[in-house]
């Protein structure tokens, strides 16, 4: 459930009521100011940053959810595993609340370590372990898996606390907008902190030359019941469909699946939205499509008629040239 704070703030960024953003707006600046401010205090050692004892690359964005983080964190893993590596990967755990490192395993609930890393753990086989504190976690998960060599933060450009090799940004269209700071608006950072990354990928038809194009892939169902049945979109042809999302950007799942040729109604929630059994009771239909993030909240209690898509990046392969050399230098 949103808190009333939050649904005030989504109605300022939703509506653009004068009202509360003459409260809001002098708030993002003083916001700025501090995201800066705190940045710089990290860079000149008055605040104290962890190594740990393998490289870390962060994977990160500068706006609030919907840039495609998860799926670039999955495919870096994947291609650092084609290169000898053995990574492990540490997250925030968005809406729980761990009291210490916590190792996520396929069998737990997203309610327990996260949808996110409940999704990373599912799809990598490789350690995951959330955490507030992301040095905490990854200690933790160095301390249980030795032979990990390399750390994977899914999210974290804003954590400074935990020492970085590499910085990856994963932007879209809405992170070169203008948009307001927090809490005007869902930029964690001014766009000029691209600038200071080492590598951007971008979600969609790149705007930015220098960033590395990501596309999602996937057009193969699975049956959440029965993990043996897949469907095409074609499987569906004639039936009553229903799709819905509980991610940053709802309408960039059902554009997929639009483009895979279906009709369906669908339906959005909010990100991390946490699905109950009733919440899917009420949608009669024929099938229900899903993501994949959702799709592992409602493992529990689903359907012989419930479907996930999994989706999986496509990145330019340039990308992994410079993850490689920077491993690289770290080494010797």
């Amino acid at each position: 459930m949103k808190s009333v704070a939050q649904d005030l703030v989504l109605h300022a960024w939703q509506k653009k009521n004068a009202l509360f953003y003459l409260v809001l707006v002098p708030l993002s600046w003083v916001f700025g100011v501090l995201v800066v401010l705190r940045r710089r205090l990290y860079q000149c050692g008055i605040l104290k940053s962890h190594a740990l004892a393998v490289p870390v690359i962060v994977v990160g964005n500068i706006n609030m959810g919907g840039s495609g983080k998860t799926p670039v964190v999955m495919w870096l893993v994947e291609q650092l595993k084609k290169n000898g590596y053995k990574p492990g990967v540490i997250s925030r755990g968005y809406g729980v609340n761990v009291s210490v490192p916590t190792s996520v395993h396929a069998s737990n609930h997203a309610s327990e370590v996260g949808d996110e890393p409940l999704l990373i753990a599912k799809r990598c086989a490789c350690p995951v372990f959330v955490s507030a504190n992301r040095v905490d976690a990854g200690e933790a998960l160095l301390k249980a898996h030795p032979d990990c060599n390399v750390i994977v933060s899914d999210d974290g450009l804003q954590h400074y606390r935990l020492k970085r090799d590499m910085e990856i940004a994963v932007a879209n269209e809405d992170a070169l907008k203008g948009a307001w700071i927090l809490p005007a608006g869902p930029m964690r950072e001014n766009v000029n902190r691209l600038e200071t990354v080492d590598a951007i990928v971008f979600n969609g038809k790149k705007t930015i030359d220098s960033a590395f194009e990501m596309q999602l892939i996937g057009e193969q169902f699975c049956n959440l019941v029965d993990a043996s049945l897949k469907a095409k979109a074609a499987d569906f042809a004639g039936k009553n469909v229903k799709a819905i999302a509980g991610i940053g950007k709802p309408e960039r799942f059902f554009e997929h699946l639009r483009n895979l040729g279906l009709t369906f109604a669908g339906m959005g929630f909010e990100d991390h939205h946490a699905f109950t059994a009733q919440d899917l009771a009420k949608l009669d239909c024929d099938a229900l499509l899903m993501t994949e993030k959702d799709a592992v909240k409602c493992q529990r209690f689903a359907q012989p008629h419930h479907w996930a898509l999994p989706v999986s990046a496509n990145i330019d392969t340039g990308l992994m040239s410079i993850v490689l050399e920077k491993m690289t230098k770290k080494q010797g």
